[in-house]
């Protein structure tokens, strides 16, 4: 193909084929598969027909045809947000719920039931979220901003 027959895809708007997608970065969409489909809609309706389409419509025909090269990364990414939604659900909704959470004694034998409360917390985040919260703090640590975080300002 020319370089004239692809002028058509000057119009293309990325980040709104993105968004219909579901995708985050262009990454995701490899080189080889965002060619062949353009290769295919330009053979398909050919280039006078592709140049007089309005920038919507192309994203869609655009879109279209990734859809069915890209099936099985689409599905993928489905099923990796899902089970991340379904993970956070799980760990999330019963604080915000009062639903019951089954707390094991013998994992907060370590805790020092005088100690700070912070310490306490950080130990629970631990438990329940799985994560550690020293991460964060040392990012606070090593912020050049300082921010008044005692209240809400309109």
């Amino acid at each position: 193909m020319s370089e004239k027959e692809l002028a058509w895809t000057v119009k293309l708007d990325w980040l709104n084929i993105l968004q219909m997608l579901g995708l985050h970065t262009i990454i995701q969409i490899s080189e080889l598969k965002r060619e062949k489909a353009i290769r295919k809609i330009t053979k398909t309706f050919g280039y006078d027909t592709l140049i007089e389409l309005e920038c919507d419509d192309l994203d869609r025909l655009v879109v279209d045809e990734l859809k069915e090269l890209m099936k099985k990364e689409l599905t993928l990414q489905a099923r990796k947000e899902e089970r991340i939604e379904k993970e956070m659900r799980s760990k999330v909704i019963p604080f915000k719920r009062g639903g019951i959470i089954k707390i094991d004694p013998r994992d907060f034998k370590d805790i020092d039931p005088n100690a700070d409360p912070e310490e306490i917390m950080k130990a629970f985040y631990k438990k329940f979220m799985g994560g550690q919260d020293d991460d964060v703090e040392k990012d606070d640590d090593n912020n050049k901003y300082t921010e008044d975080n005692t209240g809400y300002y309109i």
